[in-house]
This record gives structure tokens, sequence and C-alpha cells, in this order.
């Protein structure tokens, strides 16, 4: 089987290996050239897939930014990114682009089967319209279908493989083809009975956390201001054995999907003449954190005779979570904004994040940093760094993610 995958990033590389890795010939597209040329030298630049691996499979891969190339392939995955605008509105603007183009050179018998995180209704009303384009039917002469991708950057309990993978396809015909296509790499198939479904299914995950985040970050503000830890209320309240999922307070949600994907559902809920009025309260709530841990840091700061205007402050952590580099939507980029706005002298450190060229930083050594700070806040915690030796040797240390729970050392503060 030729399996064709158009976008190579955190969803597309991943599953570019896997076919690979199952024994089929897989063409890899991407509009990116820097993402082409890496990826036919066999350099990975996803900290799923390591060099090694891409290499030991790049026989079988062919990477190009021909969407000609595509002719060839049984069975075609779409895995653009689906971004907001500025006003926080679907950007379906590289799926249509990814669409229209591949319309161009589709073949009879070919499925196509869309990743990328969208809102209900996107596979049926946008993506086949313009496939049929072509002038060939879905359900007739070539098959869609939708597959809510489900990455979680650097975990490896559940991978690919072992994660269910959740299909719906706009004809049985067309889940049929989905379900044999993803069984080559998943050990768990689930299907629903439409795209529509799957489609929501991904919203619903993703809106689920979302949601539970807000709530406990609501309840961090207030516990704060009632002088109660909420690190000591979570860990109490996780001890129930039924009914409580714990969710923990942070300095805001970051990555590809938590921040994003419910103001997908929202803008397509006002078609509807609904309000989401649940959903976009968490939204904002979550949105507001990065702005309440600048005013944590910068109370912290006054409680030791101390303004943030011309204080040296550390931030530890630059990307989304621990052990990835990838800094979308990371709420750490926020509060250096905030803090350096306000006059602080913010640094980073980060070995996952060498750079942020937005900001005009580059990660600076750890020990040197910490020695010369007025404050070390912690706001993304990476393995391997002993974040208690930092706290005892700090002036003020203003954790963010709780792993200090437990720690007594002078000039300790947290969320």
């Amino acid at each position: 089987m030729k399996v064709g995958v158009v976008g190579l990033g955190y969803v597309g590389l991943p599953l570019a290996v896997a076919f690979a890795e199952a024994g089929d010939g897989v063409i890899a597209l991407d509009v990116d050239p820097l993402k082409v040329s890496a990826v036919t030298a066999g350099d990975s630049y996803i900290e799923d897939i390591p060099s090694e691996r891409l290499r030991e499979v790049l026989p079988k891969i062919r990477a190009t930014y021909r969407y000609a190339d595509l002719a060839q392939a049984d069975a075609v995955i779409i895995c653009v990114p689906t971004p907001l605008t500025d006003n926080r509105e679907p950007d379906l603007g590289p799926l249509d682009a990814a669409a229209k183009s591949l319309a161009q050179v589709l073949q009879p018998g070919q499925l196509i089967v869309l990743e990328s995180t969208t809102y209900p209704g996107t596979t049926r009303e946008r993506l086949l319209p313009l496939l049929e384009s072509s002038g060939l039917r879905v359900g007739t002469d070539i098959n869609l279908a939708f597959s809510p991708e489900r990455v979680d950057p650097g975990r490896t309990d559940y991978t690919l493989r072992t994660t269910p993978k959740v299909v719906g396809g706009v004809t049985p015909a067309c889940l049929d083809r989905a379900d044999d296509l993803y069984s080559r790499v998943c050990d768990n198939v689930v299907r629903v009975s439409t795209p529509d479904a799957a489609e929501m299914t991904k919203l619903l995950e993703n809106i689920f956390r979302s949601v539970n985040i807000a709530l406990v970050n609501e309840l961090a503000m207030l516990s704060e201001r009632m002088g109660i830890d909420i690190w000591e209320v979570v860990d109490a309240a996780a001890t129930k054995p039924y009914g409580f999922m714990r969710f923990e307070p942070g300095p805001g949600m970051g990555g590809h999907c938590l921040p994003v994907d419910p103001f997908y559902l929202t803008w397509r809920a006002r078609e509807f003449h609904m309000s989401t009025e649940f959903i976009e309260l968490a939204g904002k709530i979550n949105q507001h954190m990065p702005y309440h841990c600048a005013e944590r840091v910068e109370q912290a700061l006054n409680d030791i005779s101390k303004p943030v205007k011309g204080s040296r402050i550390v931030i530890l952590g630059a990307s989304y979570k621990g052990g990835v580099g990838d800094i979308r939507e990371s709420p750490a980029l926020r509060i250096i904004e905030v803090l350096a706005g306000r006059g602080g002298i913010v640094s980073y450190h980060d070995e996952f994040v060498p750079s942020l060229p937005m900001l005009g930083l580059e990660s600076v050594p750890l020990d040197d940093a910490v020695a010369s700070a007025d404050a070390v806040v912690l706001v993304t915690a990476h393995p391997g760094i002993d974040h208690a030796s930092i706290a005892a040797r700090s002036a003020l240390f203003v954790d963010l993610r709780g792993v200090t729970r437990g720690l007594r050392v002078e000039n300790l503060v947290r969320l």
C-alpha cells in the first residue's frame, strides 16, 4: 500500500514513520521546503521521532512538496494546521489550500482522511465539496473519513499504536476503508457513525480538559485569597477513589490543541443560535492565568521590598509542557512579555528551547542565571532538573507548577 501524508508536523511525521514501519510506501508532503529537506536527510525535528528511527525507514519514505506525487497513493491523510485568527475564529486556510491542491490530482479509488482538529461538519460541508470539484464523487469514486489525532508530545506510555483511533466515514464503505487503513498502525480502531461524531469527539476530549483546568485554576486564585494551599487541597481530594479526577492548577494552557480547539466549537455553535457560555468562560479563565501568574511574581517581589522594574527575573521553562520543545501557545511567552513590559530584566532557561527569536532571547546557563537572579519563576517543569535545589539557593523562587510541595525553604512562593 502507498500512503500519502499531507503536513509533516507533530501529527504527520509520526504517522509517516508508523506506516513506513508497517511496510507501506509513504509519500510525505509538506509545503515547507525545510521540512522536506530534513525528512529527506533523515533529520527529525520532532521529539517523539528520533532521527535514528526516521533513518531506519527512510527507504520507504519519499518526502516532497509536489501534490502531483500523491496521485500514486492509495490513501491520503491530511494533517495540516487549523489555527485561530487574531479574532479567535477558525482559520481553515491551510486546509482549503491542501484540499484544492489535492483535488487536482485525485484518482478514483483513493481514500482521503482528515486528521486536523476542526468543528463538527467540516469534513462534510467544507472538505467534501472541495474534493468533489475534481469531478469524482465521494462514496462512489473516492472515500472520505475523519479521524482525530490524539498526539500528546513527549508521552511514551500511550503511542500511536496503543492509543485507540476514532474513525468516522461519510458512508459505510468509507468507514470500512478508513478502518482498514488505521488497523495497519493502531491496535484498536473505534468506529463512530459519522465524521461529525468523530469531529465532536475530539472537541469533547479537549474541552473536558480545558473546563476542568479552568475550574482548578479559579479555585487556586480563590484559595490564594483565602490563605489555603490549593496543592494540599488537590492532593487530599485525589485520595477519593471515585467521583473525582485530578487536575492541577498552572500558569495557563499551551500546545496545539487545548488553547485552540474549544473556540472551534464555540464559533460553530453560534451558527446554531447557541452561546456555549460554559466553554467560553473556561477559555477566559485559562487565558487570564499568565497575567495572574505575572501578578503573583510582582507580589512576591514586593514582599521582599523589590519592584518588578529593574529586577532580574529568570523564567524556568519556555515550552508549554515538560520534556518537549514545543512553544505553541506556551503561557511562558506571555508571562515573559508581561514582566518585561513592567520593567523586569527577564531571561529564561530551557534546554529544549535554545532561543525565542520573537522575544529576542536565548536560553541562559542555569547556574549562572539562578545565582544572579532576584527571582526565579518555575513555569514549565522539565525532567532532570533538581527544582528543590534551585529553590533552596534562590533569593526568591516562585513555583507555578507545584513541584516544591512539602519543601520548606525561605522565600518560596507557590501558585
